[in-house]
């Protein structure tokens, strides 16, 4: 067995009495205890002293078989299988030395990160991985390449079908276009309220999720009437510009649905060219964003944190912490802001009971981070060490 103790814990959701100390046994949490419990006689000490500790992040939205260079989403059909694993596996190591411990991949080439994740398993000294598989797309639809085109109810519902016999952990489907994909438009559905409604029940029917990337107002609409499970981005983009309709807000606290805003990018990064002309059309810009990301936030919306790490040199694997900062910019607080990336986000990916907090049972994904994150939330770039199920491995 060993103790983790550092000058202060957070366990998720609140923070403890400073100085409590976990106790990690076979890759799981024994125990959480106060300072100055004496501990068990057979136990090994990790001793971090200006430390705080918590649960490792968990991030909700990355794209794995993305590299991160220039076009890195056109690229994909381009790269053999070795060179797909060694993306992958980068990525992940990327992902892990900035305290990032889990991750929900929900866009991959023809499987690539489902065969992955059924190679490793739990095996592998890296973040634990779930994903969606390609995404359902129409034909030439956003991130068509990726494999994921069907078109009318029919082949959607085929499409949800093969997505369960790959044994995916979420369905995600694209509502609407994308700034990535040419001859994509972000502002506008790619589905009918009808199609998004078949895919939901076909996933529903065979025990899965379902997850709408929305930027635009209609989409997000439409998504909602169809009954999905989480959306990601929620961008309200129409053809004039950026409309947060407070009826459709409404909607969205009313579901109780998680929202994955995809904050977050390189300090001083500049958006790739397509990204930085969907702004200029919408009248949004990086700085604006986060405000109307916290103003969902103070309405009720449920926001979970993920990066879609990957897609661009600007929005890297690792990039989280700076995802997370975003958020704060727009006035959330730092503990929302870090449970979003903890206990908030295991809930809304399915892991309720194996990560996001610092319970005993759960595996035992710990980060170290020197200073304190509550009080400066750049501290999430100093990361001291993480473990993965009890393991050192940074």
């Amino acid at each position: 067995m060993r103790a983790i103790k550092a000058r202060q814990v957070f366990d998720g959701e609140r923070l403890l009495a400073d100085g409590s100390v976990v106790l990690v046994d076979e890759g799981r949490i024994a125990g959480v205890q106060p300072g100055g419990t004496p501990l068990p006689g057979d136990c090994d000490v990790a001793d971090f002293p200006g430390a705080t500790l918590l649960p490792g992040l968990i991030d909700a939205h990355v794209h794995l078989c993305a590299d991160s260079g220039v076009g890195a989403l056109d690229r994909l059909p381009d790269f053999s299988d070795e060179e797909m694993t060694a993306v992958i596996e980068n990525a992940l190591g990327v992902q892990l030395a900035a305290g990032v411990t889990t991750v929900r991949d929900l866009g991959d080439r023809r499987w690539a990160v489902i065969e992955w994740r059924d190679r490793n398993g739990r095996d592998a000294a890296l973040p634990t991985v779930i994903g969606s598989g390609p995404p359902i797309t129409s034909p030439k639809g956003h991130c068509w390449n990726m494999g994921g085109e069907a078109d009318g109810v029919t082949a959607l519902r085929r499409a949800v079908q093969e997505r369960a016999d790959h044994g995916v952990d979420i369905v995600k489907i694209m509502a609407s276009g994308g700034a990535n994909t040419p001859g994509s438009d972000a502002s506008r559905p790619q589905f009918t309220v009808e199609e998004i409604e078949a895919v939901v029940t076909e996933a529903h029917a065979a025990g899965l999720p379902v997850t709408a990337h929305a930027h635009a107002l209609d989409a997000i609409r439409y998504a909602l009437a169809a009954g999905v499970d989480a959306l990601e981005h929620c961008t309200f983009i129409t053809e004039t510009g950026i409309d947060v309709d407070d009826t459709v807000v409404a909607s969205l606290v009313e579901a109780a649905i998680p929202v994955c805003p995809t904050l977050g990018f390189v300090p001083g990064a500049q958006p790739p060219p397509a990204v930085r002309e969907l702004l200029r059309k919408a009248g949004s810009t990086n700085q604006s964003r986060p405000q109307i990301v916290a103003g969902l936030h103070h309405a009720g919306v449920r926001l979970v944190a993920g990066s879609d790490a990957g897609i661009s040199a600007g929005k890297p694997h690792g990039v989280l912490p700076e995802s997370l900062i975003h958020l704060t910019d727009g006035g959330v607080s730092t503990r929302e802001v870090i449970a979003s990336a903890t206990s908030i986000a295991a809930e809304a990916c399915g892991l309720t009971g194996r990560k996001g907090r610092l319970v005993v049972g759960l595996d035992a994904d710990l980060l170290l981070l020197d200073g304190d994150p509550l009080a400066d939330i750049t501290t999430l770039r100093n990361v001291e060490a993480v473990y993965v199920r009890g393991r050192r491995v940074v």
